[in-house]
């Protein structure tokens, strides 16, 4: 595999005039010559392209960095920033590469009538230290930049809602892009479908480290990894440095909730942003665990328990049930969302919380599951005594044999959904105490049984789902990276693992939502089931239990990878 010579785009050239400054020229011709002095006079002259191309043609990895090191900063030297970055990029070591592109950008621009890019960094920082400063999330405040898409919202305050969808113009918008997506289906555009597409998660770095000294931001390709829907399998090449994931792609675009997703089957695509985030995660955090919950408050448990023994009496009048059940919602009041192990400002932590709330939606029938998972509450047979008052917990967890590895453990392949549901019956004390049992009774059991077992039927009726999926999926990638295969490839993450070199989007943290409540009359009694739980990943524990993979497949995939990578993009199919 060869490293990616792409040029950048082309930038808007503003009248903006710059005159070199001589020490700078200096200090850069003096970096340059320290590493190779036979090259000095060449790159002095400004014989550039006999200089890189001695550089590419060496065979010894160290030297040729050197040599690109030395070429790089001699063309940033003499004003010619485009192709310095160019160079840069090519330099195979990501500690060496990173730190010629920090010397570079500590140096003014040369060029005259260089191209300079707008700073979207610079606009956001200046807004937020000038428009009510001390209300920012970066300050610990809740205001955010930008607000994250999707079925559900967070207001300033943390309160999470729904979001109803603009069905009429989001159906017009996705026959638009269905349109253009078609026409755009050719060789070589990310957005042509393909069964197994290859992203090189280290050429990708690379290619962004360049937009970002460029003064450019990820585009879109980069952004949703050209079209990935599913983390398929996982290769690593020591011999290049080179990390690869692989799996269906196609065109993207956005459904009614504004989630970017496929063109071809409303899949959620893979973000960026999620594998970034789960990345530094692991960095910061060695044991791996992240996840939320989403609880009622022991306060607002006793109230109710004690509301229904009041009315558990009196039978409700016909037209009295729906005054009744938001009584219920009122007196059980806000429940609390908590985010552990992962930034709650963060999109992935957004997905985790909207999963489990959503979850429960079904769970309680507010929101229709399918044919085979009926809410817990339909589930309970009409002739049955009503089940006694206490906590239903439900979460998602990751599934354990979701994991295969060829011999060499450079081929990794993800099988099955890699979710699963969990369930448990918790005591309910008088005073609102909530007591693990560590056991669930058959119908609470069954509703998650059916839920894990039909989760496919969901996430393509409820898209959150298999953004959890795709959630699943990266952490998978990124807990490989961390604990296995980052060492084997000698990745660095020099600009993924840096909050300084790239910024993720932030949104306000969700905190609290209102309490969602339904009831079912069994034998004349109001059975109400309240609900906690949450999503919890282990993500030491996913890699300890790869299974072997005997089919061979992921080993044969890796090397066909490899062999197909010649184009030297940091996406092939």
């Amino acid at each position: 595999m060869r490293t990616i010579r792409r040029g950048l785009p082309s930038s808007i050239v503003v009248g903006l005039f710059l005159t070199i400054a001589p020490a700078v020229r200096t200090s850069l011709i003096s970096a340059a010559s320290a590493a190779e002095p036979a090259l000095d006079e060449r790159l002095a002259a400004g014989e550039f392209a006999p200089a890189l191309a001695e550089a590419q043609n060496e065979t010894d990895r160290a030297r040729r960095d050197a040599l690109l090191e030395q070429t790089a900063l001699a063309q940033r030297a003499a004003g010619a920033s485009g192709a310095s970055l160019a160079t840069t990029s090519m330099i195979s070591d990501d500690l060496r590469r990173q730190g010629v592109y920090d010397q570079i950008r500590r140096e003014p621009p040369l060029a005259l009538g260089g191209g300079v890019q707008p700073d979207f960094n610079s606009l956001i920082e200046l807004l937020t230290s000038t428009i009510a400063p001390q209300t920012w999330n970066d300050v610990g405040g809740a205001g955010a930049v930008k607000q994250f898409t999707g079925g559900v919202s967070v207001d300033p305050q943390g309160m999470l809602r729904r979001m109803p969808k603009n069905s009429d113009a989001s159906l017009r918008t996705l026959r638009e892009q269905a349109t253009a997506n078609a026409a755009s289906n050719a060789v070589g555009d990310p957005r042509r479908t393909a069964p197994l597409r290859k992203v090189s998660l280290t050429r990708l770095e690379r290619a962004l480290q360049r937009r970002l000294a460029a003064g450019a931001q990820p585009d879109d390709e980069m952004q949703l990894l050209a079209g990935l829907e599913r983390v398929q399998y996982i290769f690593a090449y020591p011999e290049t440095g080179e990390l690869v994931i692989a799996g269906p792609a196609a065109a993207w675009q956005q459904d009614a909730e504004q989630r970017w997703v496929s063109a071809e089957t409303g899949r959620p695509v893979l973000r960026l942003d999620d594998l970034v985030v789960l990345l530094r995660q692991l960095r910061t955090n060695g044991d791996g665990r992240f996840g939320c919950s989403i609880d009622p408050t022991q306060v607002g448990l006793e109230r109710t328990q004690a509301f229904l023994d009041q009315s558990r009496g009196r039978a409700l009048k016909p037209g009295e049930r729906d005054r009744w059940l938001e009584q219920v919602r009122s007196t059980l009041g806000t429940q609390v969302i908590s985010v552990f192990g992962i930034d709650p400002h963060t999109h992935a932590a957004r997905v985790l919380v909207e999963a489990d709330y959503r979850m429960k939606l079904v769970g309680i029938g507010l929101e229709p599951g399918t044919l085979d998972v009926p809410s817990y509450l339909d589930s309970i047979p009409a002739g049955q005594a009503p089940p006694s008052m206490s906590v239903l917990r439900w979460w998602f967890t990751m599934t354990d044999d979701a994991l295969a590895a060829d011999d060499t453990r450079l081929a990794f392949a993800v099988r099955g959904q890699g979710v699963q549901l969990q369930s448990e019956n918790e005591l309910l004390a008088a005073q609102g105490q909530r007591t693990q049992t560590g056991k669930s009774d058959e119908l609470n059991r069954e509703f998650a049984h059916r839920f894990t077992q039909h989760f496919a039927e969901l996430a393509a009726k409820y898209p959150i789902y298999a953004e959890l999926q795709n959630v699943f999926d990266l952490a998978r990638v990124a807990a490989l990276v961390q604990y296995e295969l980052g060492d084997k490839i000698g990745w660095h993450q020099t600009c993924f693992g840096n909050a300084q070199e790239l910024a993720v989007p932030y949104d306000a943290a969700p905190t609290s939502v209102d309490t969602v409540a339904n009831s079912r009359l069994i034998r004349q009694v109001q059975i109400v089931a309240a609900v906690s739980g949450g999503v919890t990943a282990d993500l030491r524990a996913a890699i300890k239990s790869v299974l072997p993979d005997r089919s061979g497949q992921a080993d044969s995939q890796r090397h066909a990878a490899e062999q197909g990578s010649a184009d030297e993009r940091w996406w092939w199919d």
